[in-house]
């Protein structure tokens, strides 16, 4: 039985403003953990300026205010990791447990959209390079906290991935697995399209060998059109004008108990109804993608 105290967090990337499935992820992730009487922390996710949008970072903290979803600690920034980062990629490959990789994304695609390891014995050293990690030990399945069972395929589970980009970017699986370490993070919960991701996340917890978060992965939000609402997607803007309407629109999505009277309730007490009656069996489990 795990007895450390809950932590969990909630990790937007700055590339605009939270929308309707943002807040479904942040209202799951901060209901879970005030349900456990953990924290709940806030992180952003700023390592890929090129998709960033000037101030979208403080905007994202005003509008989780806006919904009284307020955090532990002080906010975490990636942007202020990098040297941890870079400290982990550079012993990795002193270990030889990493190396640069010279392909393509065409020459990928034409090998079936998976890296088939053509860089792993020739080891090149110049030119234009990513550095990849490599998979000795795959992750074929976990155990999520909604969905139970995943497995992940046999390509994708032993192929070597990124974790830093040939334009010097870190990759996103390296990032927030060394946070999400570092913060003492117990259990992830986010959207399910980050799901088969896990498989990758947990194989850098082994190489450090330290015990992984547990994991739970929610349903997403689509639009009328059936496409998930994304920032890419220019997925509407939440407002703090209609706040209480929104998080009740959250709760119901989430297959929570609502009240017809909670509409006259302050989105502090709304949450408080809320932990109190927070019901992991009753969340929908929409077919994975």
């Amino acid at each position: 039985m795990d007895t450390k105290p809950y932590v969990g967090r909630f990790a937007p990337s700055p590339s605009g403003p939270l929308h309707l499935g943002s807040l479904v992820a942040a209202l799951g992730s901060y209901l879970q953990a005030r349900s456990h009487n953990g924290q709940w922390l806030v992180r952003i996710e700023d390592i890929d300026p090129p998709r960033e949008q000037p101030g979208a970072s403080s905007l994202i903290l005003r509008q989780l205010e806006q919904f009284s979803l307020y955090w532990d600690q002080t906010v975490c920034y990636q942007s202020q990791r990098l040297d941890s980062y870079q400290q982990f990629i550079d012993q990795c490959l002193q270990d030889h447990k990493a190396y640069f990789c010279q392909c393509s994304r065409k020459q990928i695609k034409a090998d079936g959209g998976y890296y088939l390891g053509h860089c792993r014995h020739k080891q090149p050293k110049q030119g234009d390079l990513a550095t990849r990690l490599m998979t000795d030990q795959p992750i074929y399945q976990f155990q999520d906290g909604l969905y139970g069972k995943v497995s992940i395929t046999q390509a994708l589970a032993e192929e070597d991935f990124i974790i830093q980009r040939r334009d010097g970017l870190y990759a996103y699986n390296l990032a927030v697995s060394l946070d999400d370490y570092q913060q003492g993070i117990t259990e992830v919960v986010r959207g399910a399209d980050l799901i088969f991701t896990t498989g990758r996340q947990l194989s850098i917890f082994k190489l450090l060998k330290q015990p992984a978060p547990r994991y739970l992965h929610l349903p997403l939000v689509y639009d009328a059109q059936g496409h998930k609402l994304s920032k890419q997607n220019h997925a509407p803007s939440i407002s703090g004008k209609q706040a209480q309407q929104l998080l009740l629109h959250a709760l119901g999505f989430l297959g929570q108990t609502v009240e017809t009277g909670w509409i006259e309730l302050s989105c502090e007490q709304i949450l408080t109804e809320a932990v109190i009656n927070w019901q992991l069996k009753t969340i929908p489990k929409t077919a994975l993608r």
